[in-house]
C-alpha cells in the first residue's frame, strides 16, 4: 500500500466554489447556510421526525430484550461506523480510500439507516462545512451557539435532503451516479425495510430499540462531532478553525472524535494519528484491505516534533 502525505483539501469541488462563501453568490438556486441565513424558519417535518424519535428512544428503555440488544448493536456498526464514518465521510466525501462499487453501494445503504440523510445532502453538507469551517457560511460552527451547532441547525431553514439538482454542486461526483442520485431521493426505504424486518424478527421490541433508540443515540453521537468537537479539546494542528481532538467523542464515534487531526490532513482515512488515538473506523477500512476490498488507502505523515497540517507551509 502506498503511503503519502496528504495535501488535499476537498476533493471534485469546483475550483469556483473552492475560493467562494456560500453567501457571495448571487445565483438564486444555491442554498444559504449557516444560523444568519437559516434561523427564524423551523423545517417543520424535521421537527416532527426528532420528537418522535427521541420520545421512541424513552419508550425503548421499558421494551429491553437480549434480541433486541443484539439487532441494536449490529445495526450501531453498519449504519454508524461503515456506513456514516467509514462511507460517508472517509470515502465518499474525502476519497481517503478506494472500493469495488458494490462495496461504496453497501456501505451507503447502510449510512442512510443513521437518518441523516442521503449521500448527496451528507456529502455536500460536510465538504461545506470543510471549506468554510468556522467561518461565515459554515452549516454548524459553535461560533454561532452550542445548540446550533449541535442540532438548531438541522431543525432550521429549508429542508434540502432531496435537493439533488441544487446539492450537487458540492458533490458533482455523487450527482453523476444514478444510485446515489436514487439513494438520495429514497434514502428512507433502507429505514422503512428495516424497521419492517426488525417487527418481524423481535417484535416491537426490535423495532424500538434497533431504529428509534439507535437512531437517535446515533444522531446525538454524530452531532457531537460538530458541536464538542469544535469547542472542547486539544489541539494538535494550528488549523484555520476551531476543530479539536476529543477522546471521549472518538469514543463514541469510531474515531471521528480527533478531529483536529482530520481537518489537518482531511484526505486522510486514519484520523487517529498516534498510537493511543483508538480509530476503530480505520480498523474497519484496514481489514476492507485484508479482504482485498480496499487499496489506495491514504494516511497522513507529520512530525511529531513538529506538526503542521495539510497545505500549510
Amino acid at each position: 500500500m502506498p503511503v503519502e502525505t496528504i495535501q488535499e483539501s476537498l476533493p471534485h469541488i469546483t475550483p469556483s466554489v473552492a475560493g467562494e462563501s456560500v453567501h457571495a453568490r448571487n445565483e438564486p438556486n444555491i442554498p444559504k447556510l449557516g444560523r444568519a441565513a437559516q434561523s427564524g424558519t423551523l423545517s417543520i417535518v424535521t421537527v416532527i421526525f426528532m420528537v418522535l424519535f427521541h420520545i421512541g428512544a424513552v419508550a425503548a428503555l421499558f421494551m429491553f430484550s437480549w434480541k433486541a440488544l443484539i439487532c441494536t448493536a449490529v445495526l450501531w456498526v453498519y449504519a454508524s461506523n461503515v456506513g456514516i464514518g467509514m462511507c460517508y465521510h472517509r470515502l465518499l466525501t474525502h476519497r481517503g480510500y478506494k472500493t469495488p462499487k458494490w462495496v461504496e453501494y453497501v456501505m451507503a445503504v447502510g449510512a442512510t439507516l443513521s437518518l441523516e440523510g442521503g449521500p448527496i445532502f451528507w456529502v455536500a453538507t460536510h465538504r461545506v462545512h470543510h471549506q468554510l469551517s468556522d467561518h461565515d457560511g459554515d452549516p454548524h460552527t459553535p461560533n454561532e451557539g452550542g445548540w446550533w451547532a449541535h442540532i438548531g441547525w438541522i431543525l432550521s431553514g429549508v429542508s434540502m435532503h432531496s435537493e439533488t439538482a441544487m446539492l450537487a454542486r458540492y458533490a458533482p461526483d455523487l450527482a453523476r451516479d444514478k444510485f446515489y442520485v436514487w439513494l438520495s431521493k429514497y434514502h428512507w426505504v433502507p429505514m422503512v425495510v428495516v424497521g419492517l424486518a426488525l417487527l418481524a424478527i423481535g417484535g416491537w421490541p426490535c423495532v424500538m430499540w434497533g431504529i428509534f433508540l439507535r437512531v437517535t443515540l446515533g444522531l446525538h453521537a454524530t452531532w457531537l462531532v460538530n458541536s464538542a468537537t469544535h469547542m472542547w479539546g486539544s489541539r494538535r494542528f494550528h488549523t484555520k478553525d476551531n476543530s479539536r481532538n476529543s477522546w471521549w467523542v472518538a469514543l463514541l464515534t469510531g474515531g471521528e472524535g480527533w478531529h483536529n487531526n482530520h481537518h489537518a490532513h482531511p484526505v486522510s482515512a486514519r484520523h487517529g494519528l498516534a498510537w493511543y488515538e483508538f480509530d476503530q473506523n480505520y480498523l474497519g477500512i484496514k481489514l476492507l484491505e485484508k479482504l482485498g476490498l480496499a487499496w489506495d488507502i491514504k494516511v497522513a505523515q507529520y512530525d511529531k516534533l513538529n506538526p503542521k497540517p495539510a497545505g500549510v507551509a
